[in-house]
């Protein structure tokens, strides 16, 4: 560790605990962050003072697990039933930013989030993500509860990882168990399938399950919902291996958690053909049924739910079936609705806000990393040239695993330096940025970080602003006073 510069301390991250004093100072030569303990230094690893009386650390995972044992706060609980956001931060960065968006605003945060995927494309581990955001949160002299999320897991091979990285938030995404085919099954085609389900594990049988949902009816908000015997059988050979696989997933949880509690969201938003408001409710039925307990659940509403960019559909249908998916969601009264690729969605905040009530959960992904590319924008036009021109080459590869409709020749071949930061605003060119995070980082990664380091505070600055725009609208104090009106 250097000590030829001078350095700067985050004045935040000063904590006076139990007759020690920590915090967080910078290297601005180096750009690089180190914390200081003075008092009680055992248990850290660094560089001793002669009197033994403070000690200077890197940030590595050994300190970040001490600093976690002194202060409890810097560690992740389940946040249940709050109004909570999940601010995905691909590169390590953006948390002092995403702490100053969310401060004040009543919104349950989850700092730390990251799928299989992602981490895969980015070259991080769990542990590395746990890490990032927990520094950040202590530079930031954040002291509320946090979560973190193991986002959108699919195998149970993943979840001790991240368990034992301190995630409390898991979320299961089964939807590579999902019949599609069942949209446009008969009913005899129906039969047939519904015989093949996994019975055992969903501890009933075809029988059984069509006596439960058929000859009554289940009333609540705005509509009274019956099945017949083609409503159910689709909704079972639709999501019914799905439900089993979530049921696996969280036996599995529990086995690993023993007493700990988590928070389980279910996600099938992943999918080509939107939940319909009885596949809404099977779902939440058979988990209920199964002990699954669940905090939040995220259906594939109508319309298209697309990586970075506003939504794209009628906003009047989405309206009228968040309200049906709202009603399920209350007539069960255990869990939140959940935005799936939520990101600037400007258009749909309110909407959620008005049926949701408080009970929603917004998932942001990687509007932080474009975030960022708009700072290189204006910092460094020309390496945001270089990242643009290498997206726009990879874009056509990169997309495949994304659902995305940005059109590669309606983005600008040779933009002007001027309208660089612009880019960032503009469909195609923001997909096309937004899909290629992996690649970009794989070639530009040392000069990326480099000069986002150099320009934090533009960097926390823009992701303050942009944040706000997407927490405001779901803020606790606004759908309490919509209740009042």
């Amino acid at each position: 560790m250097a000590n030829q510069s001078s350095f700067t301390e985050y004045p935040a991250s000063i904590i006076y605990h139990e007759n020690t004093i920590y915090s967080l100072e910078r290297n601005e030569s180096l750009l690089v962050k180190q914390l200081v303990v003075k008092g009680d230094v055992s248990g850290f690893m660094g560089q001793v003072s002669p009197d033994h009386a403070q000690i200077t650390c890197e940030l590595t995972s050994e300190n970040a697990a001490a600093l976690r044992q002194r202060l409890p706060w810097l560690k992740t609980v389940p946040l249940g039933l709050k109004t909570s956001a999940g601010m995905g931060d691909r590169l390590g960065l953006a948390t002092p930013g995403h702490v100053a968006a969310v401060r004040g605003t009543g919104i349950a945060p989850i700092f730390a989030q990251q799928s299989v995927r992602e981490n895969v494309r980015t070259g991080r581990k769990p542990q590395e993500v746990m890490d990032d955001a927990m520094w950040g949160v202590f530079q930031a002299g954040w002291q509320d509860p946090w979560g973190a999320d193991a986002d959108h897991l699919k195998l149970p091979e993943y979840l001790d990882e991240f368990t034992a990285a301190g995630y409390t938030f898991f979320t299961v995404d089964p939807g590579d168990h999902v019949d599609q085919a069942a949209d446009d099954a008969d009913l005899a085609a129906l039969r047939v399938s519904a015989e093949n389900l996994p019975w055992d594990q969903l501890k009933t049988s075809a029988g059984d399950m069509v006596k439960a949902f058929t000859g009554q009816s289940f009333p609540m908000e705005g509509i009274s919902l019956e099945f017949d015997e083609e409503t159910v059988l689709r909704a079972a050979v639709k999501y019914g291996r799905a439900v089993a696989h979530a049921h696996r997933m969280y036996r599995r949880l529990l086995e690993i958690h023993g007493n700990r509690p988590f928070d389980f969201e279910v996600s099938v938003d992943e999918t080509a053909t939107p939940t319909s408001i009885p596949e809404h409710f099977y779902i939440a039925h058979e988990l209920k049924r199964l002990g699954v307990q669940w905090v939040s659940l995220a259906p594939r509403y109508v319309g298209r739910f697309e990586k970075g960019v506003d939504y794209i559909g009628d906003l009047g249908e989405l309206d009228r079936t968040m309200g049906l998916h709202a009603a399920i969601m209350r007539y069960f009264g255990s869990y939140k609705l959940s935005l799936h690729s939520g990101s600037d969605k400007f258009s749909v905040y309110a909407i959620a806000a008005k049926h949701a009530r408080g009970l929603v959960h917004l998932k942001t992904a990687g509007t932080s990393y474009l975030e960022a590319l708009r700072v290189i924008a204006s910092a460094d036009s020309e390496l945001f040239m270089k990242i643009y021109e290498f997206a726009r080459d990879r874009y056509e590869t990169d997309r495949a695993s994304y659902h995305v409709s940005a059109e590669l020749e309606k983005t600008p071949v040779h933009p002007a330096i001027a309208e660089l930061p612009a880019l960032l605003d503009q469909f195609d060119a923001r997909q096309v940025l937004h899909v290629t995070f992996g690649s970009v980082l794989d070639h530009f990664r040392k000069d990326l970080y480099q000069v986002l380091k150099a320009h934090e505070e533009d960097y926390y600055r823009v992701l303050e602003k942009h944040f706000r725009s997407h927490l405001d609208p779901l803020a606790p104090k606004k759908h309490m006073s919509m209740e009042i009106i």
